[in-house]
């Protein structure tokens, strides 16, 4: 058995143990250095990778697509989500679903590693940029919402719009990324592999202990996500299917290669439950924290790392033939 298929196993056995022992969790600090250990990791050997390589036509295409994606996301997901919930809640849900998962991507990063698919190292620039358009533009359709319901100025109106958007582009977790992003460039530079221990065998040991500590914590906002409406319980499975299907049509109109494809797939079908419940809890407090975290986490997770970053990859296996 790989890595990568231990990886799922131990995220299964996690969402069981969590299930049947909902208060058995790892110690706050244990989850922070995990997550923030595959944060630097991957930023490390995304740095490495872009510094031994030249910024090509694909590079530009990946991060355009990128960030279109994230753009887009939230504004097609405001207009259906509105349909099913309040527009508050549908801002926030948007902003979820708009911006990206680290641990999907690394997952999914993984398995191509595994499969023998090669992508560009400038990938991870791309998971970067793509967390704060999202909450972007969700903060601007919550402001339209509150102009439209007059409680523009009312307490618990959320923070200003400039206060709001200096916290998504300095949240910790962005933070940590990019700056070893960069430390990656300037070592990878010197040496092709700057750190081996780090995004080697240890970095595949720890993905596999967070994959694990991640399946208990979903198993305890899966009730939560299932008290949410049909309507919202299909958006948590459907969209992240169509965001990756509105991808690869992008990235096959921009003629990307299909390792590439593959991410691009995998981070416009990530939901966010770090960074952007982080900074929507202040600056969206009317809606609800139980249903943009519960359905992220509690559903469109779990269904993405069992499920669907082996459908996406399969797909454009097809594709790309």
């Amino acid at each position: 058995m790989g890595a990568l298929d231990l990886s799922v196993v131990l995220f299964a056995v996690g969402v069981a143990i969590g299930a049947l022992r909902p208060a058995l969790r790892f110690p706050g600090w244990i989850s922070r250095w995990l997550s923030r250990y595959l944060l630097v990791a991957i930023g490390l050997k995304g740095g490495a990778a872009l510094a031994g390589s030249e910024i090509v036509a694909s590079a530009a295409a990946s991060i355009a697509v990128g960030i279109g994606a994230a753009f887009i996301v939230p504004i097609l997901g405001f207009v259906l989500l509105r349909r099913v919930t309040t527009e508050l809640n549908a801002a926030a849900i948007a902003a979820a679903y708009g911006s990206v998962s680290v641990v999907t991507f690394v997952t999914a990063a993984q398995r191509l590693e595994a499969s023998g698919t090669s992508y560009g190292g400038y990938m991870t620039a791309v998971l970067a940029l793509m967390e704060s358009p999202a909450i972007f533009m969700a903060i601007l359709l919550a402001a339209a919402a509150r102009r439209t319901n007059g409680t523009v100025g009312r307490t618990g109106a959320g923070l200003p719009i400039r206060t709001a958007l200096r916290e998504a582009l300095a949240d910790r977790t962005q933070l940590f990324l990019l700056v070893a992003l960069l430390v990656g460039v300037v070592l990878g530079g010197t040496a092709p592999d700057p750190v081996p221990l780090l995004i080697g065998d240890g970095f595949r040991i720890v993905l596999m202990v967070f994959l694990f500590d991640m399946g208990m914590e979903v198993a305890r906002e899966f009730p939560v996500a299932l008290r949410s409406s049909r309507g919202l319980l299909a958006y948590a499975v459907v969209a992240p299917v169509a965001h990756a299907g509105l991808a690869l049509l992008l990235a096959l109109l921009l003629g990307i290669g299909a390792g590439d494809a593959i991410l691009l797939m995998v981070l416009s079908a990530s939901a966010s439950y770090i960074v952007v419940p982080a900074v929507l809890r202040h600056a969206i407090p009317e809606a609800s924290p139980a249903l943009y975290v519960g359905l992220s986490l509690g559903v469109t997770f779990p269904f993405n790392i069992l499920i669907g970053i082996h459908v996406y990859a399969a797909v454009a296996a097809i594709v790309f033939g």
